[in-house]
């Protein structure tokens, strides 16, 4: 469907992503990749035939390095024609997030350069999202 031209819409699994795509709470929309950048987010097929939802980290040539959010030093690799889509909105309790925005693009050159005290913050961030869920079913 994306290489037709169309948008599609998936539920956000797993939680390589965090902080900005959550499982069980975010939707992402995806666009045929036409153009695409370091902090981009991409759906791409990996060697092993796997689909992931990560961040461009590097682009050199025909190869691209890839990384979730959520991840402290793993690292994909895949080529340029692997790309099969690119995020461009968020949707998140009704609301619509253009992740292509300067704001949120800011927001993720921070995140990127942050990788070396990540480890701590998503602690924070997954230790919150568990005593969140803990909340809700009381």
């Amino acid at each position: 469907m994306l290489q037709s031209g169309n948008s599609v819409t998936l539920r956000a699994k797993g939680n390589s992503m965090l902080p900005f795509i959550m499982e069980e709470r975010d939707t992402v929309v995806l666009q045929k990749a036409e153009a695409f950048a370091v902090g981009s987010v991409v759906l791409a097929c990996l060697p092993s035939n796997r689909y992931v939802l990560h961040r461009v980290y590097r682009i050199k040539g025909e190869h691209i390095m890839l990384m979730g959010d959520g991840n402290l030093h793993a690292m994909e690799c895949c080529r340029r024609e692997d790309v099969a889509g690119v995020v461009v909105k968020i949707i998140r309790d009704g609301r619509v997030i253009d992740i292509t925005s300067s704001s949120q693009l800011f927001m993720a050159a921070l995140w990127r350069k942050l990788l070396p005290v990540r480890r701590y913050l998503l602690f924070v961030c997954r230790w919150w999202m568990r005593r969140d869920r803990r909340m809700k079913k009381r």
